[in-house]
């Protein structure tokens, strides 16, 4: 087993649009991205990667996960594998296991920790929104910057008075220690401890306009405090926290997504006061960094977001080396599909002075005569260097040849080698010849490892034979993918997915496909290996009877509905329409028996499990299955496999069970789903009275939910 911490940073760190891009031609759609689904058969795209969410999600035939699942379903790793594969695409190296239970209890307790910090922000954000409006002078300051008192609402601008103690009236238990992890109260180092030391704690942030930062998912992480007259520092940060790494946020991107969906690209600048004044004159898709220079994991998280970043820089020699420091992040990020641009305003202006002096027009003609990153790349490798002599031209290719091999393969780096070697007038074979040897010996980029059709991907065997598996690995991803996918929902998915009643164990053909044969097949057993079209196969052990797997809550459902078929009809409407929508088999499942008791009524187990299996005698309703059978992804076959999984689940009295028994099962889906809306509509970014309202009530109904599941008692099955 790995950390859960690690997993948990690395998936952070990556971008599942690029992981899915390398196997799948991804077409923005919306927010999102759209593409022909890579493990059944279509024509029309109907599979879908979420940059926000950082899931994909194929309507036809129900597969979903995240990067790690993908890599795992496409290329037939094992969950270790996965996740050394991904750590090696972000330069990471995967530690030792060490989740010994104080280790996870440790873990738990940050959690906790973490959101008690957030809870503790989101009360002085909802104090100082108040102080603000009674401070004549905090909001005639922001007046006098041109800003609306909508905008301060929609930033949730807020304003911190003067005094030392001023949260001490919010917060009754002022020497919380808390309160300084959070960074919103100071006790100076040499303080001694009692008494003392909490009559010399005060508030970090006195007398200034407070800018709250939020995550993507809207809690206050952090703040940044301006002076309202002259003082130092001009800008005060919140330190970082447990909940707040100043390299990875980006001030006002929250309140920026529907505005980078609407417009089509971001607008990167270097104070909160930039992004506040550009959101007041109508580009809301705006963002700032926290008083550091822009980083990979900046322009990472941007990427989630858009396809087009436009760097606002002032024109003085600050602003130049600032661009330097954020050409130097987006080179890794710099694909074909993507375009980086860097705008440099006169050295006496910024994003908000030059706005205000010459209104949006002028800078919207900025914005598209802004210097793409090809020509950037050049000037920037180009300081220094006396390009009428050789020396000067040997000296670009010297500074330009690190930058570009940072770059991912493509025509655009192509583009740029060809201009490098005008510049420089040298042959682009030479330029390229270069590149290729800084790439292996320079320390850059280095060999990338790129799967074959022999190993679908996974780590090549030194002496080139087959790729390693074994039983550690295999109890890994069944452990995380249980927990994480819920890949069991779905036995006998056909169509790229894994075959034979929801074993895991796919082996290889001579083409490179995956061919699932169950557990007993692959599992990471002794069995032997054989070459086989070029390709490393599994040559298949004698069968094996399947170690028995945990039934999971829908399919405990649907085997209580099918000994009790009667109580479909006392579920209400919209529970119903959220089981019909489940992936398969499961969502086929429920289609398939909402129909077949609108057509003939509660049947009994024996006659609906004959249906089910494809085994319908002679006088049934042959059509009650016939909808699903020829169907992409074939769902009679793996609505037969799911009537033999539940077949074999151990027996209950069902005349004892009732439909609060069914509830009890159905109740963490409708939890979910409460909170995947939730999630969509604060990601939406929608400000309007329905919205908000809507916004409260799925949490009042998250709330009552929650404690109805501790109350309703589950079957076992």
């Amino acid at each position: 087993m790995i950390p859960s911490s690690f997993i948990q940073d690395l998936l952070a760190r990556t971008d599942v649009v690029d992981i899915v891009g390398r196997h799948v031609t991804l077409k923005k759609a919306g927010i999102n991205y759209k593409g022909l689904c890579p493990f059944h058969g279509e024509k029309s795209p109907s599979f879908v990667v979420s940059p926000s969410r950082q899931t994909y999600h194929c309507f036809g035939c129900g597969v979903h996960g995240n990067a790690l699942g993908f890599l795992m379903e496409h290329a037939g790793l094992g969950f270790v594998e996965a996740v050394k594969d991904l750590a090696q695409i972000q330069g990471m190296q995967v530690p030792e296991d060490d989740a010994r239970p104080e280790d996870r209890e440790k873990a738990k307790a940050q959690r906790e920790k973490q959101q008690s910090i957030t809870d503790v922000l989101g009360k002085a954000t909802q104090h100082w929104r108040g102080q603000l409006k009674h401070s004549p002078r905090a909001v005639n300051y922001l007046k006098g910057r041109g800003l609306s008192g909508e905008i301060a609402a929609r930033f949730a601008l807020g304003y911190a008075p003067e005094g030392w103690k001023g949260l001490a009236s919010v917060f009754p238990k002022y020497d919380d220690p808390l309160l300084v992890e959070a960074g919103l109260v100071i006790v100076p180092d040499d303080t001694p401890a009692g008494n003392e030391a909490e009559a010399r704690r005060y508030d970090r942030f006195r007398d200034r306009i407070m800018f709250p930062i939020r995550s993507v998912q809207g809690e206050v992480i952090g703040f940044g405090g301006r002076v309202l007259d002259k003082g130092e520092p001009k800008y005060l940060n919140s330190p970082e926290t447990p909940v707040f790494i100043k390299g990875r946020e980006l001030y006002g991107l929250y309140e920026a997504r529907t505005a980078l969906r609407n417009k089509g690209y971001v607008i990167v600048t270097e104070g909160y006061m930039d992004v506040v004044a550009l959101a007041q004159w109508g580009y809301a898709n705006a963002v700032a960094t926290l008083g550091t220079a822009c980083t990979a994991d900046h322009v990472h998280k941007l990427f989630r977001f858009t396809e087009q970043v436009v760097f606002s820089f002032d024109g003085d020699a600050a602003g130049r080396r600032a661009a330097g420091r954020a050409l130097e992040a987006s080179l890794p990020h710099a694909t074909d599909t993507r375009r980086i641009t860097f705008l440099f305003l006169p050295a006496e202006h910024d994003p908000d002075s030059y706005i205000r002096e010459f209104g949006a027009e002028a800078f919207e003609a900025c914005v598209k005569q802004a210097v793409p990153l090809s020509r950037q790349l050049i000037l920037h490798a180009a300081h220094d260097c006396d390009l009428e002599t050789a020396e000067g031209r040997v000296k670009l290719l010297a500074q330009a040849l690190p930058l570009l091999a940072q770059m991912p393969d493509g025509a655009l780096r192509d583009q740029i080698a060809e201009d490098l070697a005008q510049q420089a007038r040298a042959s682009v074979d030479d330029v390229r010849r270069r590149l290729s040897q800084w790439g292996q010996d320079g320390g850059g980029r280095g060999a990338r490892r790129t799967g074959s059709a022999g190993h679908g991907g996974g780590h090549d065997h030194p002496d080139g034979g087959p790729p390693d598996l074994d039983d550690a690995n295999q109890a890994a991803y069944d452990s995380y993918a249980a927990a994480d996918y819920g890949h069991g929902d779905s036995p006998g998915q056909s169509g790229g997915g894994w075959q034979g009643g929801g074993g895991r164990g796919p082996r290889r053909d001579g083409q490179g496909a995956w061919q699932g044969k169950g557990r007993s097949d692959w599992g990471g057993g002794k069995g032997r290996w054989r070459r086989d079209g070029g390709g490393w196969d599994r040559q298949a052990r004698p069968p094996q009877r399947p170690l028995p797997q945990a039934a999971r809550p829908l399919e405990r459902a649907a085997w209580l509905l099918l000994h009790r078929s009667d109580l479909w009809e006392q579920l209400p409407p919209e529970i119903h329409d959220l089981l019909c929508e489940q992936p398969m088999p499961l969502g086929a499942f429920f289609s398939w028996l909402d129909r077949l008791i609108t057509d003939q009524g509660p049947l009994a187990a024996p006659a609906l499990l004959a249906q089910l299996s494809g085994q319908a005698t002679e006088g049934s309703d042959e059509h009650a299955i016939a909808p699903w059978a020829g169907a992409e992804g074939g769902r009679d076959e793996a609505l037969s496999a799911l009537a033999q999984r539940l077949t074999h689940f151990h027996d209950v009295v069902a005349d004892t069970l009732s439909v609060d028994d069914l509830v009890a099962l159905i109740r963490p889906l409708q939890l979910q789903a409460l909170r995947d809306e939730l999630e969509l509509l604060l990601q939406s970014g929608e400000l309007s009275e329905a919205a908000e309202a809507r916004k409260f009530e799925l949490i009042r109904l998250t709330n009552a939910l929650k404690l109805e599941i501790t109350r309703l008692r589950p079957i076992s099955g």
